[in-house]
Order: C-alpha cells, then structure tokens, then sequence
C-alpha cells in the first residue's frame, strides 16, 4: 500500500543542506519524518485525500534552525519582564522603569534586562543613586544585556543585606563607593541573586546557570506558573523558525518540566539541557550527568552533556585574561576554578562519555579551557568528544590552531559583537585592547584554522531571531582599517544554524539535513533567503515551522 504524504510543502526554494542533493522544489513530510524531496511533480505524487498542501511562495524552505546556545527559562520570563533594550539617557530610563512600575504595583523586587553599559552615556557610570533618583521607595534591579553585571537601588541593596558589602566568593563583587556602602553595581551570580531570589519568581529563571540548584518546596501554583512560563518561550522559539534549543541553564526542574510537555503533546520544539557544575560541587556529581543521560535520552528532551563556567565577561573585567585588560593592563582577573580542578572535570566527565561545554570568554579562559581538554584525551585517550568552548570573544593567537587539533568545537554568536546591532563598541573595545582587536570574536579567523563551528544568541542576552545573527555574522564592520575581516557567507551561516547544529549534538543522522527518514523539522521562510541582501536578512520572517512533523507555528 502505498505511503502518502501527511504535509507537502510546494512552490518553494529548497535548500536541504545536504550535499549530495542540496536543491530542490517540494518536500513531503509522513509523520515525524521526511518522506521525499525532490520536484514539484515527485512530491505531489505523493498526495493522498488527507494530505495537507502549504505553499511556500517562493520562500526558501529548509532545515529549522537550531540555537546552540540559550537560557529558555530566563528568555521565557523576559517576554514579560522590562526591556530596555534600545533605551538611552537618564530620562528615558526613568519613563521606562516608571511605566513598568505602575503596571506592577504588587511585586517585591522589579527587573528590568539588557541595559547597556553606557545607558546613561559614554563614560557615565550607573550607580544606585541614579536608580534613587528614578524609584526611591520600591526595589529595583537591572542586568547588564550579558546578565554578569546588574545595578540595583538603595531598596533592594537593602532588602538583599547588600547595602554594607558582603563577601560572595571568588569572582564575585559587591562594589563598594567611597561613602563605605555598595554603590549600586553587582557583579556576578553571587552578588546578584540575593536581590534576584527576593523578586515573585524566587529567582528560579536563573536557578540553572546561576546556582544549578533546584527549587525547593515550590507549590504546585509555583510549578504551573513555571511550566506556562516555560511554555510560552518555546512557543515564541517556534515562531523564530527555532526547532531545536541547547540550553545552557542546567538543572534536573527544567528537565521534569520538559519531559512533562513532551508527554502531554506541548512540546513545540527540542532541547537539550546539561548538568552545570559548579565549583563548590564535588567531582562526584559528574555521576548524577550521567545518570541524566540516560534518563533523558528521548529526540525531544535530553540531559546529556555538562555545562562549566570558568570566567565572566570583558565589560565587567570579570573575563579571565592573558597580559590584563587594554584599559588595566595588571590585572587579569581568577578563573572560576583553578586550572587542576577544571583539568579533574574534563578528565572526568570524558571518561563518562560526557560531552563539556565551557562558558569561556578571556584569551586565559580559552586557554585553560583547552588545556583541560588535551589533558582529558592524554588521560582517556583521543575519542570523538565533540567538547564545545562557548563565546571565545578572545583568543591568544597560539591557541587557535588548537581548535582543530583537539577537536573542539567553537560555539559562537556573532550578534555579541561590538559595533554590531545589539551592542555598542565601548566599554568592550577599550577592555580588549587595540592591539589585541584582530583576535577578538574571531569567528573567520578559528573557522578557517579549521574549527568546527556552531551559532547561537545567547538568548535573552541577545534577541533569539537567527535572521539577525546571522546579519552580523555577514555584515561585520571593521574596527580599523587593516583588521582581518571576520564576516562569514550565508552558506556557512546557515550551515552552522542547521547541519553543524545537528552534528554537535551527535544527531547528524537523525536531524539539520531536509533528506528522506530524517526527522521532519523545518522552517518556511517569507522569501527567498540567497536573493535578500546580508543587510536586510532581518528582514526576513518565519511562515511556519515544523518540528517532529507537527506544525509549531504559523504566521496569521
């Protein structure tokens, strides 16, 4: 008896991403795979009197797009939280958070995301006072667009015990004004979360990356709330053409929560969520990794590699460095760990058959990083690990070749880059030193040493669209004349957005190629991506997303 098609996508610009048949006209969709690819005629052949036709209209039909690296439960709550992305000057500011204010009257502590550095201007500072000035008498906290930095007023350095100092560990810091009181600017989770925790939500959006912890005593209003809120942000995921998620916020509440939608059939996309360890923890937690990997191991929701942060971020010189900062050339900043505890971790984990992903941002933290993967190969042997490094926004140019060599793979997000659409070049660039510029956010440059190399956001350190990343990864603009020019083509754009998407995630054969029996996850876009200028890939939209073979999204 013949197979006919569930889903027949038509009149479209196929781009498989699949090298031995990379174009076509029509895909065929039979439940949760791909059933063929080919013509118009091949493919309508396979019609029956159920099967659903879409028409493309000419829109470039391909593989749906898979973000390498976001924190789901705090991009889900920045839907409804203040954004102040955009927003610049003190007045603007006021009217902003004032506004926010008065529509939530009842809540302990306000947040508000994605101020920038210089929201004030240029050279400016944020402290407390200027928060005072604005909402005296109610607790009030924003992030830095990174999330490693946040200002906080009078009220809530109050109310979180902060007011006077307090000691939050290595890499931490309550900053301290002149006056002896904090002035405001909290670096780092330990310094932030004793604010965030006190907010409605009990600071769980960042229980993953902040504390990988898990909730305790929540009621089961608490846990509903958490899920729709979860929800919510994988279903705006769908509607960017998102059909796969590595988040990076790792914790065993997250896991339950997905696994929960996975069941009831609301799942609208796949994730991955990883082990964070942390270093407080013992070496032995790695065992509960593994178990999670076995545990969660369905293609919709899986547990299965482990997450490290070894450094912060260059604006708040919480980056670890090699030589210091260009404004402060004495200090390099600690890691997180020490190099023999990150070297225990690596070593560890591989011989668990984990996959390590490291947030590592200074040209000391990569190395470190790199050091402790080598050192896992010497001690397990060379196996296919695929172990990520995360960011990577500077690189000692003696490691770069270091990538390909021991088979790591660069995850990186060109939409972070100073100067581009999302963040303005100064504190950054003046952090990075002039005469380190050619090494910094080098995608170009570690790509063609050879690099495996995916692409993400970092949402909701930046918007989660992959049109505008993939935008500056193509549009990049100089910092001086005579720098290597990093833009990547839309050709590896999208291939880090799909199929290399896939093959770090060991899914290579199962999803990120349009190709019959693999899984039918893709994306439909509002016109034909190769003919729409780098400059205007923004401008593009998603028509429909596909994921398992179910349509997640649709645009009215």
């Amino acid at each position: 008896m013949p197979i006919h098609a569930d889903i027949i996508i038509t009149n479209a610009k196929v781009l498989t991403m699949d090298g031995d048949t990379p174009r076509a006209a029509a895909v065929a969709v039979s439940g949760n795979t791909v059933l063929a690819v080919g013509t118009a005629d091949e493919v309508a052949a396979l019609a029956g009197p159920s099967t659903r036709t879409i028409d493309a209209k000419g829109g470039t039909v391909m593989p749906g797009f898979n973000e390498a690296h976001m924190h789901i439960f705090m991009g889900s709550l920045s839907l409804v939280q203040l954004n102040l992305h955009g927003v610049w000057g003190f007045e603007a500011l006021k009217a902003a958070v004032l506004d926010y204010a008065a529509r939530h009257p009842d809540e302990t502590v306000l947040i508000a995301l994605s101020a920038d550095y210089t929201i004030l201007g240029t050279g400016e500072t944020v402290t407390r006072h200027h928060l005072d000035r604005i909402l005296p008498d109610r607790a009030f906290i924003m992030y830095a667009p990174d999330h490693h930095t946040a200002w906080a007023n009078t009220a809530a350095l109050k109310l979180a015990g902060l007011l006077h100092g307090r000691d939050v560990g290595v890499g931490n810091e309550v900053v301290m004004g002149e006056d002896g009181l904090a002035n405001g600017e909290l670096r780092e989770t330990n310094a932030i979360s004793p604010v965030i925790q006190l907010a409605s939500t009990g600071g769980r959006e960042g229980l993953g990356i902040l504390t990988g912890d898990d909730p305790q005593n929540l009621t089961p209003e608490q846990r509903a709330a958490d899920r729709a809120i979860l929800k919510r942000g994988l279903e705006y995921c769908a509607s960017q053409g998102l059909t796969s998620l590595q988040n990076f916020d790792g914790n065993l509440y997250q896991l339950e929560i997905m696994a929960d939608l996975e069941k009831s059939g609301e799942l609208p996309v796949r994730i991955r969520i990883p082990f964070h360890i942390k270093n407080f923890m013992d070496l032995s937690m790695l065992d509960t990794a593994a178990e999670w990997k076995k545990r969660f191991a369905s293609p919709m929701v899986r547990g299965d590699f482990v997450k490290v942060f070894v450094d912060g971020v260059i604006d708040s010189q919480t980056a670890y460095m090699l030589d210091g900062y260009g404004d402060r050339p004495d200090y390099d900043c600690e890691p997180l760990f020490t190099h023999e505890a990150f070297n225990e971790i690596a070593i560890r984990a591989d011989s668990l058959g984990l996959q390590v992903a490291v947030h590592a941002i200074g040209s000391a933290a990569v190395r470190m990083t790199l050091d402790g993967f080598e050192a896992a190969a010497k001690a397990n042997g060379k196996r296919d690990s695929r172990h990520r490094i995360e960011h990577i926004e500077l690189i000692h140019p003696d490691d770069i070749k270091r990538f390909a060599e021991l088979g790591v793979v660069a995850s990186m997000q060109p939409v972070h880059v100073p100067g581009g659409s999302c963040f303005p070049l100064e504190p950054s660039t003046a952090r990075i030193g002039e005469d380190r510029w050619q090494y910094a956010y080098a995608w170009r440059t570690i790509k063609d040493a050879g690099a495996r190399m995916v692409f993400a956001t970092d949402w909701p350190i930046s918007p989660v669209s992959p049109f505008g990343c993939m935008k500056d990864a193509m549009t990049r603009k100089l910092w001086k004349e005579g720098l290597p020019d990093q833009r990547m083509t839309l050709a590896e754009s999208l291939t880090a957005y799909t199929s290399e998407g896939a093959w770090v995630e060991f899914m290579e054969t199962e999803k990120g190629l349009l190709k019959p029996g693999y899984l039918a996850d893709i994306v439909i876009l509002s016109g034909d991506i190769e003919a729409t200028p780098a400059d205007a890939i923004d401008t593009l939209a998603t028509m429909a997303t596909i994921c398992d073979g179910r349509i997640t999204y649709e645009a009215a």
